[in-house]
């Protein structure tokens, strides 16, 4: 099998929100998003207050700062002594989503490029990924040979093949790191942030950079300098890709058709190749994907039919996964098959199309109801849920783009206008809702960082995701077109940061 040429594409030109997408084969396979607003990010280290403890529930609320909680399992604190009022060193494992606060743990873990640092852990283990016998008595051995008194080592799987000398690197560098955060913890009170992870640039990096990945285009100049430092650091143990700047007019994710695959993320039909689809329902509960054969006719007989497109919505199923990333309870209702070699040839695929997911995927088998069962581990919040929200004005359970997702199509709009030309200033009639609340969060950091004039006419019953250039030119044209709008007795609101 050839192995897939991955491009990792890092859109952060936008302080406002960060985007990485991998692309492999020329198809989106993973959409990573951080907005600025967001915090208690998954790997942060806290020293915490202990709010209270729940012995009921074996648990305890420990304070972060700001007035967020996280919640941390006592199993997760072993060694450690939690008591009211009393003062803690935890890490974020899941970000706070939805109604749920962080989860957080007393035992604290520093990812590298090749290795985890396990602080107070005693133990040497090596990715299940890595399968080879001597090669993981080897990383065993090498790592061993170092003096790890009083430090866990966790071999990840970009560790095999790479030399004794980069994985003692790496080593020293996690465990300087772990110096200066008990340096800093014994310094600062409870509660506060001692250890903010790499950005997410930096943490893609970190997870996904292997011999793969032929190439990183990155379209903001400080990014790229701090992608370069970074590919400069490991390039002696490892095959660097090339590494590029985006300097087009035309948006990166536009420039290699990325935008078009976010958008269709967001749908609940996913078309295979055959004609035949699939329909994914995300509840709160659990994920449900039904399979059906839509346009595909099949070949010579039914059986064959059946079975080829359940093969195919095998390796899509996959895919969207992880895409989407999907964690949790899955539940798929593939086309009926009565044969039992063609059952287990459904299972034995999903075996090996699920081999290469990074997140751990449990399938259950074939339930009486002819259901397939699944479980994929959750690492981190669906997109679904990072993009979109429950819409206002129905209860029929459909969703809508969050206000921050509306506001960066209009900015990236607004950038595309400006780069077009030379206006001074532009007009653009947009969805009322979304105009107010672009010009209450955004519109002032806009025009400072543009350094021209935005004028957002919010227009009623406008779609929320349609944007209009109603004018682009000096700043007094806009105006005078405005109080002209007005004379005319147009009564839509258009925002401006100062009044004319």
């Amino acid at each position: 099998m050839n192995q897939p040429d991955i491009l990792i594409l890092a859109n952060t030109i936008d302080p406002e929100e960060a985007r990485v997408a991998i692309v492999e084969n020329g198809r989106l396979s993973e959409l990573f998003v951080e907005r600025m607003w967001e915090c208690q990010k998954s790997g942060e280290i806290y020293k915490a207050r202990v709010e209270s403890v729940l012995p009921g529930m074996n648990a305890a609320f420990v304070g972060l700062g700001d007035g967020r909680n996280g919640f941390l399992y006592l199993n997760d604190a072993r060694g450690v002594k939690v008591q009211q009022n009393g003062e803690v060193l935890v890490q974020v494992v899941k970000t706070a989503r939805k109604n749920k606060g962080a989860r957080v743990t007393a035992r604290i873990s520093l990812p590298g490029r090749y290795l985890v640092l396990v602080p107070g852990g005693r133990d040497v283990g090596v990715s299940k990924r890595i399968v080879k016998e001597e090669e993981r008595a080897r990383l065993k051995e090498t790592i061993r040979a170092l003096d790890t008194a009083g430090y866990g080592v966790i071999l990840r799987t970009a560790s095999e093949g790479v030399d004794a000398d980069a994985l003692a690197d790496d080593f020293e560098r996690l465990k300087t790191l772990w110096r200066d955060i008990e340096d800093n913890a014994a310094k600062q009170t409870a509660p506060c942030l001692l250890y903010k992870d790499m950005g997410l640039v930096g943490r893609v990096l970190r997870d996904e950079l292997s011999s793969e990945v032929s190439q990183i285009v990155v379209d903001n100049q400080e990014e790229y300098d701090r992608v370069a430092d970074y590919l400069q650091r490991y390039s002696a143990a490892e095959k660097t890709p090339a590494l590029g700047f985006h300097r087009s007019n035309i948006p990166l994710f536009e420039y290699y058709d990325v935008e078009k695959e976010i958008d269709a993320l967001l749908d609940n039909k996913v078309w295979l190749k055959s004609g035949a689809y699939l329909v994914v329902d995300q509840t709160e509960a659990l994920t449900v994907i039904d399979v059906n054969t839509g346009k595909y006719t099949g070949g010579h007989n039914l059986r064959e039919t059946v079975l080829a497109t359940n093969l195919e919505a095998a390796e899509e199923i996959a895919w969207q996964l992880k895409l989407r990333s999907i964690g949790g309870i899955v539940v798929v209702d593939f086309i009926d098959m009565e044969p039992e070699e063609d059952r287990k040839a459904l299972l034995a695929k999903l075996d090996e199309v699920f081999a290469a997911d990074r997140c751990r995927v449990r399938v259950y088998g074939i339930s009486q109801l002819g259901l397939v069962e699944m479980t994929r581990k959750r690492a981190r919040a669906d997109l679904r849920s990072v993009l979109t929200r429950p819409c206002p004005l129905c209860g029929s359970g459909s969703r809508v783009l969050k206000e921050d997702s509306l506001a960066l199509m209009l900015k990236r709009f607004i950038r595309k206008v400006f780069l077009s030309g030379r206006a001074e200033a532009v007009l653009v009639d947009v969805n009322e809702s979304v105009a107010a609340y672009a010009a209450q969060v955004y519109l002032s950091l806009w025009e400072e960082t543009f350094g021209r004039k935005i004028f957002l006419r919010g227009r009623p019953g406008m779609p929320l995701e349609k944007f209009r250039l109603d004018l682009q030119g000096s700043l007094s044209s806009v105006e005078s077109r405005v109080e002209l709008m007005r004379s005319r007795g147009d009564t839509s609101v258009v925002y401006r940061t100062t009044d004319p």
